[in-house]
């Protein structure tokens, strides 16, 4: 899954450890897999996977996942320590449907890289991050890939998430609950976690209703301090009144799940918006629709 084309590029790399992949293969997979997530099946080809989600009836998140294309099926990759729920979840929907499941954790990685990476979209398993075109590439390899002999510099998973906060990006369980949140308020619906034309799947009703009548009245924002901020999960309040949680975080730079409406209240009213007991800007993603309320704006 490692291509020559890799020794010749300059890029940040880093493995991702608390990632695994599940295989989903079998005749009917990519049927099965379509009528379950939020986004579309038909858009996972060798050069090109998905940001998705399976939700429930009610259409919150359950699992947050990628899908890439794999000779014998699809691979997806998630969350490690989410792949037994997973699996349970994924063969309750199974029914009489050709497809099989296997966890490939013990078997295979999952990487960042992130920088220049143009010359790895095709590198095996390598795919475009399919939500924002800033995180770069993910790569599912070999559990014992040896890439020191790359040009691509060995980094951290925290100066990954780093990368991933400062453009704004969420992930599920970190920055917002799995099980109580929205697609939109997670903010799949702009960071293409969900395909609004394709045909139903689990909780597609809910997810179209807020995505026809604007109702997401909560969003995963960037934030910034003046001092750095504690990963703790601390509540976001306006003078003692919460309008939000605290996700990840980066020294000064984090990201938190917040009610956008009372933020533009509190702000109107020259309340200080804190995370804990730290003062804390709001700030506008370059790549949102929707806009985040900002003192003086």
């Amino acid at each position: 899954m490692l291509d020559d084309a890799m020794n010749q590029r300059d890029c940040k790399i880093t493995r991702l450890t608390d990632r695994g992949v599940l295989r989903v293969s079998g005749d009917g997979a990519r049927d099965f897999l379509q009528g379950l997530i939020t986004s579309n099946m038909d858009q996972v080809g060798p050069d090109a996977g998905i940001h998705a989600a399976l939700l429930t009836p009610q259409g919150k998140i359950l699992f947050d996942f990628f899908v890439a294309s794999d000779v014998a099926g699809f691979l997806v990759d998630c969350a490690k320590s989410s792949i037994p729920e997973l699996m349970k979840r994924l063969r309750f929907y199974k029914l009489r449907a050709a497809v099989d499941f296997a966890d490939l954790s013990d078997e295979m990685s999952v990487w960042a890289l992130w920088g220049e990476t143009s010359g790895f979209a095709g590198a095996g398993a390598a795919i475009p991050d399919p939500r924002l075109d800033g995180l770069g590439l993910r790569m599912i390899a070999p559990a014992d890939a040896d890439l020191s002999s790359t040009d691509c510099t060995q980094e951290s998973e925290a100066a990954y998430h780093a990368h991933r906060i400062a453009l704004g990006v969420p992930e599920g369980g970190r920055d917002y609950e799995l099980g109580d949140t929205f697609p939109h308020e997670a903010v799949l619906d702009e960071l293409n976690g969900i395909d609004f034309k394709k045909g139903c799947y689990v909780g597609q009703e809910v997810v179209s209703r807020m995505e026809h009548r604007g109702t997401a009245r909560k969003r995963v924002v960037p934030v910034r301090a003046s001092v750095p901020l504690t990963a703790d999960g601390s509540e976001v309040a306006a003078d003692g009144a919460a309008i939000g949680r605290l996700g990840s975080v980066s020294d000064r730079d984090g990201l938190a799940l917040l009610r956008l409406d009372r933020a533009e209240k509190a702000i109107s009213e020259g309340k200080t918006i804190k995370a804990g007991d730290v003062a804390i800007e709001l700030l506008q993603p370059a790549w949102a629709s929707f806009r985040v309320p900002r003192a003086g704006g």
